[in-house]
């Protein structure tokens, strides 16, 4: 029976990484897949999914208007499962066809993401994932500054200085964001 996975951790904990070796497992098996991916996420190319330590895929990119369950449903062959990456983007209506495809079309969706944004408020994707997935799952890293388990993501500016206030979406790598524990994020050692 097909579940919604939502796999959500903080920056740097291999959520990408790991779609791309879900990816590459159903595959080696002769399944097919499809990788979506937010269009928002400009970092490496619109359309990819990359990783930190180099891999990247050409994906399909998920813009505000995009049906994901339309897409699934045409396309062919059937596919084993379907892939999110950047999911803390989706909108609610995306979510929904998520469920949608597990539920109609009987093909497990996985869904990575952030869950919180650098204010520890909930994305909008990631809160309805949280409420409509049958699994979710934290992936884990450590903390920037400490050995602590990073839960949260801290957001600097050009000067390496911690900002706590502005917009939610502000796309970067490490060189805007810091995964970093409740107590580095209060008061990060900069």
């Amino acid at each position: 029976m097909a579940q919604l996975f939502f796999k959500y951790g903080a920056m740097n904990s291999g959520k990408s990484i790991e779609i791309l070796k879900v990816a590459h497992n159903y595959e080696e098996q002769n399944k097919s897949v499809l990788i979506f991916t937010s269009a928002i996420d400009t970092r490496d190319e619109v359309g990819y999914v990359s990783s930190r330590i180099g891999f990247r895929r050409k994906a399909i990119p998920i813009y505000d208007d995009t049906n994901i369950f339309q897409i699934v449903k045409e396309y062919q062959p059937k596919p084993y499962c379907v892939l999110v990456d950047e999911a803390q983007f989706l909108k609610k209506k995306h979510v929904l066809e998520l469920a949608d495809i597990v539920d109609k079309l009987n093909i497990p969706a996985m869904a990575f993401g952030l869950k919180n944004d650098f204010q520890n408020e909930l994305f909008e994707g990631s809160k309805y994932l949280l409420l409509f997935a049958d699994k979710i799952e934290e992936m884990k890293t450590i903390c920037w500054f400490c050995e602590r388990k990073a839960t949260m993501n801290l957001r600097i500016d050009d000067n390496g200085k911690p900002v706590y206030s502005g917009e939610q979406i502000q796309i970067g790598g490490n060189d805007k964001y810091y995964p970093v524990c409740r107590k580095c994020h209060a008061n990060p050692p900069l």
